[in-house]
C-alpha cells in the first residue's frame, strides 16, 4: 500500500492504512464546467421569467453574467481538494487454517483498485473468463 501513498497507521488485529488522496485537475475543470452549465440554465430560466424586469441604477439585468461565478467552484475545490483516506484490513482464518478471510473497510474506489491489483474475489464468487479473453 506504500506505492499508493498509504502508510500503516495502526497495526494490531486490524491494520489501519492512512493515505492522502490528492486533488485532481480534471475534477476541478469538470466542476467548473458543470457549474457553468448550471448557471447558464438558471440564467435562461431567469431571463424567461423576468423579461420586463428593470432594476434601479442597473436597468435590464444580463442574467448570463452568472456564469462568471463558475470558476470559483474550481477554486473552492482546489483549496479543499486534498483528503485523508482510511482503509482497515482484517485477516481471519478458520480453526483448521485452511480458509483465509479478508475484511476490508474503506472508500469504494480504493477497494475496487485493491481488488484488481491483488486479483481478489468476493466470498462465494467464482471468476469466469470472458469470451474475448
Amino acid at each position: 500500500m506504500k506505492a499508493n501513498n498509504y502508510e500503516v497507521a495502526e497495526a494490531g488485529e486490524t491494520i489501519t492504512f492512512k493515505g492522502l488522496v490528492a486533488r485532481s485537475t480534471s475534477q476541478a475543470f469538470f466542476l467548473v464546467f458543470c457549474t457553468a452549465i448550471g448557471m447558464a440554465s438558471l440564467a435562461l430560466v431567469l431571463q424567461i421569467q423576468f423579461q420586463d424586469l428593470e432594476l434601479p441604477l442597473i436597468g435590464t439585468p444580463n442574467w448570463f453574467l452568472l456564469t462568471l461565478v463558475s470558476p470559483y467552484a474550481g477554486i473552492y475545490y482546489w483549496q479543499s481538494g486534498d483528503r485523508i483516506d482510511d482503509m482497515k484490513v482484517k485477516l481471519a482464518t478458520n480453526d483448521d487454517e485452511t480458509l483465509n478471510e479478508i475484511t476490508i473497510e474503506g472508500n469504494d474506489e480504493e477497494i475496487d483498485r485493491m481488488w484488481r491489483t491483488l486479483e481478489l474475489r468476493e466470498k462465494g464468487m467464482v471468476k469466469v473468463e470472458g469470451i474475448l479473453g
